[in-house]
């Protein structure tokens, strides 16, 4: 078995090769790949999701549309426990914070970004060194209309705090299934954004994530 030398040309392709990985070890396809694996993921974060994109044939990487901008689908992993359980927040995409003025829903890239997600499980329990974590089922997602409104919902409460100048007020508890949270490699990276009385301030970047009790539901459905 080899890495993708190409992007998939289907989105049935892509969920093939996806499901193909399962049982896998993370080091397994690293070495496959000609990869080393970090014995630690703390400084490596995106390593496994990177890993997985070498695997499918992502061209995207971090540019602001989806992993697999010709077949509109969004790569997502997703750590879980021996229970089956999302063990962290899933990240989505950078949150603006200036010219946000007339930025609809509809046309955000949280929406874009969630339209259509290949989700693909990874044991990541603490005590699974990271070359021994196994890669899990992956599944195809589109949110419902009852998902689809509870994102809305909560992109646009946060959206609008940020539009009033509030970003330094929004907590990680704001947002039903969805949170706004300081996302940045670097703790001193600092960027504009839009203060109480109007005026440019500096703050840390943000990010939307998914929160856990969502994607627990996701897992749920598609392995019930």
């Amino acid at each position: 078995m080899q890495p993708a030398n190409q992007p998939p040309q289907s989105v049935e392709q892509l969920l093939s090769r996806a499901q193909a990985l399962a049982g896998y070890s993370l080091g397994e396809l690293a070495d496959l790949a000609n990869l080393q694996t970090p014995a630690d993921l703390r400084r490596h974060k995106g390593w496994s999701g990177q890993l997985l994109e070498t695997w499918l044939g992502a061209e995207a990487g971090s540019k602001p549309e989806q992993d697999f901008p010709e077949l509109g689908v969004e790569l997502k992993t997703l750590p879980i426990d021996s229970q089956g359980r999302p063990l962290e927040t899933t990240y989505v995409c950078y949150a603006p914070l200036t010219g946000i003025a007339g930025i609809s829903w509809e046309h955000s890239n949280v929406k874009n970004k969630l339209s259509s997600v290949c989700w693909v499980p990874i044991e990541a329990s603490r005590d699974i060194p990271p070359a021994q974590r196994r890669v899990a089922s992956a599944f195809l997602w589109q949110p419902n209309a009852e998902q689809e409104q509870a994102l809305r919902q909560d992109w646009e409460e946060i959206m609008e705090m940020i539009a009033l100048g509030e970003v330094e007020d929004i907590t990680a508890r704001h947002g039903e299934v969805m949170q706004l949270r300081p996302k940045a490699a670097d703790g001193n990276a600092l960027t504009r954004a839009i203060g109480k009385d109007g005026q440019w301030i500096q703050t840390r970047p943000r990010g939307f994530y998914l929160k856990k009790n969502f994607t627990q539901v996701l897992l749920q459905q598609a392995f019930s």
